[in-house]
């Protein structure tokens, strides 16, 4: 099963849409190794980069963004402003998200953040916590979290709770 097929029991697998190519290295590494434990794996729409003012930049990689959505998605924009939930209440959104019905989808916006249009579309708003994150990093720490969350669901033990 690759990415964009769906998972078990014909799960459609959550979209990633984000701003920027990864290139070979370190973070590309990390995203691979955590999408490809997911069930199914996130299936990746990269978008390009804006030129411009950091005004221009945010509009025109939000258009694109808004532009690359599925009709109907549950959007998810990863945004620091957002709300910063424990592993465990993530999964327990994870669950209420894909109850839902509708195609989740998740947006990392570029260098700039995400344009206001992008946040005000948003479903939810999330954040991986109060540090800045260069936005090619979160896509790691997102597969990251998001193969965590699958595995307090199914109960396996990658999660250690007892853990702070």
């Amino acid at each position: 099963m690759g990415p964009g097929e769906p998972g078990p029991g014909g799960v459609k697998p959550p979209r990633l849409l984000a701003v920027g190519r990864l290139k070979p290295g370190p973070e590309e590494a990390l995203f691979a190794q955590y999408n490809a434990r997911l069930r199914p794996p996130f299936a990746v729409t990269e978008l390009a980069e804006a030129r411009g003012s950091a005004g221009e930049v945010r509009a025109r990689e939000g258009a694109a963004l808004l532009a690359a959505l599925p009709p109907q998605a549950f959007l998810v924009a990863l945004d620091l402003g957002g709300e910063t939930p424990s592993s465990e209440a993530l999964a327990m959104l994870a669950a209420r998200w894909e109850a839902t019905g509708r195609p989740l989808c998740f947006v990392i916006g570029g260098a700039e953040g995400l344009d206001p249009g992008v946040v005000s579309r948003a479903d939810h708003r999330l954040s991986l916590g109060p540090l800045t994150w260069p936005h090619f990093l979160v896509r790691g720490l997102l597969a990251e979290q998001w193969y965590r969350a699958q595995a307090i669901r199914a109960g396996h033990p990658y999660h250690r709770a007892w853990r702070p």
